[in-house]
């Protein structure tokens, strides 16, 4: 009885381990916190091959222009570590942005891995409405946007122009950390627009710009009047024929 137990112990030592390769990442995800003067974000994906059959990378995508990444090299063999790098140009984006990286491997296990790049940016101002306008013959009276310093940004002065010059811009500074700024046209009587640059005095050497659009509206077309549809001339009946006829 145990000869038996013993012959299928014999024969699977007698069987190769098949070879495999295997890529574990650290993380697939990073949430990155740039300072107020970065202009880049980038994170590093770390890897390593548990396998004991080299790994391929066959391609590495970004999902948008405005991110790159690289690997450190082509073929990982077994046991060995390395790391993709995700470069976000920031740009003048604000808020959490969202970007990902396609890595395509030959994997038999994971072939494709979706990495996620999670970047917060914050902000130096807050233009809120970023649009106004006027309706066609409205009393020319000012509309006000409010410009907020983001938390911790160290501006000191805005430097508010409009490229045209029927509309009048004014600044005000009501209470610490925002501003007013209003915004009239001449009249409203023609239409026009304008594009109002607000622009920060942080950071010095490439000041931060927002923008703001200001409309006077045109006239709404009046609606053609209705055309009075003529019924068809129906032609007068024939007096009956009298006698003799």
């Amino acid at each position: 009885m145990k000869a038996i137990y013993l012959i299928p112990a014999a024969i699977s030592l007698l069987v190769p381990t098949l070879a495999r390769a295997e890529l574990k990442w650290d993380q697939t995800t990073l949430d990155l916190k740039p300072g107020l003067s970065d202009k880049q974000a980038v994170g590093h994906f770390k890897y390593q091959n548990t396998g004991d059959k080299p790994v391929q990378f066959k391609s590495v995508k970004a999902s948008c222009g405005c991110t790159t990444a690289q690997t450190q090299k082509d073929k990982v063999g077994p046991g060995e570590k390395g790391e993709i790098t995700a470069t976000f140009n920031i740009g003048d984006r604000t808020g959490q942005q969202v970007k990902t990286v396609t890595v395509e491997t030959d994997d038999p296990a994971h072939p494709v891995t979706v990495l996620t790049l999670k970047t917060d940016i914050p902000q130096i101002l807050e233009v809120q409405p970023n649009f106004v306008f006027w309706q066609s013959g409205e009393d020319p009276k000012p509309k006000t946007i409010v410009a907020k310093i983001g938390k911790d940004a160290p501006v000191k002065n805005l430097d508010v122009t409009s490229m045209n010059q029927q509309f009048d811009v004014k600044v005000n500074k009501p209470k610490a950390g925002e501003y007013r700024i209003d915004i009239q046209p001449k009249e409203t009587k023609t239409p026009s627009y304008t594009t109002v640059t607000v622009k920060t005095d942080y950071p010095k050497e490439d000041p931060k710009k927002y923008y703001v659009t200001a409309r006077v509206m045109a006239p709404v077309p009046s609606p053609a009047p209705a055309t009075a549809v003529k019924a068809p001339a129906v032609p007068a009946p024939s007096a009956p024929a009298g006698p003799g006829h």
